[in-house]
């Protein structure tokens, strides 16, 4: 299939969505949905801008494809926006309030699926779906991966945090505290997405072969999660951290040599 067409339909969303979509732009959208002059002019853009990276004069079909869809779902992300502004209004608790994160991520993911499917469509690749799908769930070296992926993000995260729970109790009754409260001591579930990143920065850095950058991960992070706090609670802070990074660094090692391993292996 040709990767060509794929970027040129990646190139005409990104300009569409991101560089030519101002915050203008925006708020007009999702004050005024279709009533906006802005929102028709932002649809006729993504597929004015597709007709024209794709240079196939002759073909109307994906450019009033990727309009109509890319109206479907700007109009779909408004809705939603509306009933996250209308329950923010009425939510007296500030840690209760919905952000619209979630929306953006799924807008731009179901972008990219019409984007995939108009690919599909223009390189005749539909029957290649399945074959494709097929060989990641039976090739050993995808298998691998996979499941090296999952392992890092989910079960080891859940057993880091059952290894270090002895040591969070102490924490927390040296500082007075059943637990910590996340408006002064942290960012919500900051730690677990730190913990999460980082070991699938060294899972790759470990398939490719770079263990150099493992050290300066580890360097960085150790310098940035030094506690300011008093020098008592500072030190014990300190060493939670790094008890914690230490655990998550050895884990995603073993796991990164064993999948080199098997990859390495594998006939």
């Amino acid at each position: 299939m040709n990767i060509v067409i794929l970027i040129q339909l990646l190139l005409a969303h990104v300009l569409t969505d991101f560089v030519f979509q101002t915050k203008k732009i925006v708020d007009s959208k999702n004050a005024k949905g279709l009533a906006s002059l802005y929102f028709w002019i932002h649809i006729l853009l993504s597929g004015a801008l597709t007709y024209v990276f794709l240079m196939n004069w002759t073909c109307w079909t994906v450019p009033l494809f990727i309009i109509v869809t890319h109206g479907l779902i700007d109009l779909c992300k408004i809705k939603q926006e509306e009933k996250i502004t209308r329950f923010n209004a009425l939510e007296q608790n500030a840690s209760n309030k919905k952000t619209s994160t979630v929306l953006f991520f799924l807008d731009q993911l179901f972008h990219l699926i019409t984007i995939l499917i108009a690919w599909l469509y223009l390189t005749s690749g539909f029957n290649e779906v399945i074959p494709f799908v097929e060989s990641l769930l039976t090739d050993k070296r995808y298998v691998t991966v996979i499941t090296a992926v999952i392992l890092i993000i989910w079960p080891v995260g859940i057993a880091i945090g059952k290894m270090t729970e002895p040591f969070r109790k102490e924490l927390y009754a040296s500082l007075g505290q059943l637990e910590l409260n996340p408006k002064t001591d942290s960012l919500n579930k900051a730690g677990t997405y730190i913990g999460i990143f980082e070991r699938l920065l060294v899972l790759i850095f470990i398939l490719m072969g770079q263990y150099a950058a493992i050290g300066f991960l580890i360097a960085a992070k150790s310098i940035l999660r030094i506690s300011k706090d008093g020098e008592d609670d500072a030190r014990k802070k300190t060493e939670y951290v790094l008890i914690g990074t230490l655990i998550s660094f050895t884990i995603a090692v073993v796991i990164g040599l064993l999948t080199q391993y098997i990859i390495s292996n594998l006939t």
